[in-house]
């Protein structure tokens, strides 16, 4: 487990710290679209959290970048059916990660680049991942993964 420490000083000198604990991490599995579709959005997104800002580019430091026909099927790209389980809520899921311009929520098409999509790109079945999300801090296990 990691700890991460995000502090900032206001302008009354006041320190407002927040302290997050990191679940250790699996080793993402990318095509090399979506690894460069993830770095741009790191870099262009001024909405991801430091949280998510700093656990988002270790992942790619580390990322295994594959051809896209030699990502294991078992591992969540663009184009996959995704079912995960909120650990706290109990709460199941499921949707289709889309590109962003076939994403449609009435049809349950989230785009990889939600939240959602951008916490879960590249992990596996059975993994759990960490994402601050807009309602704070969550942690999803990937139950099953197919493709759309």
């Amino acid at each position: 487990m990691w700890i991460v420490i995000d502090a900032t000083i206001s302008k009354s000198n006041q320190i407002n710290s927040s302290i997050f604990f990191i679940m250790e991490t699996n080793h993402l599995s990318l095509s090399k679209g979506v690894y460069d579709l993830l770095k741009d959005h790191l870099k262009v997104n001024n909405k991801l959290s430091n949280f998510n800002k700093n656990k988002l580019s270790e992942e790619l430091k580390t990322a295994k970048i594959l051809p896209s026909k030699s990502l294991p099927e078992d591992v969540v790209s663009i184009n996959t059916l995704v079912e995960i389980t909120d650990l706290e809520t109990q709460v199941d899921l499921n949707f289709a990660l889309v590109s962003p311009s076939e994403a449609k929520i009435k049809l349950n098409k989230l785009s990889a680049l939600s939240p959602i999509g951008v916490a879960l790109l590249g992990y596996s079945e059975g993994n759990e991942v960490q994402w601050e999300m807009p309602e704070g801090l969550k942690t999803f296990k990937i139950n099953r993964i197919a493709d759309e």
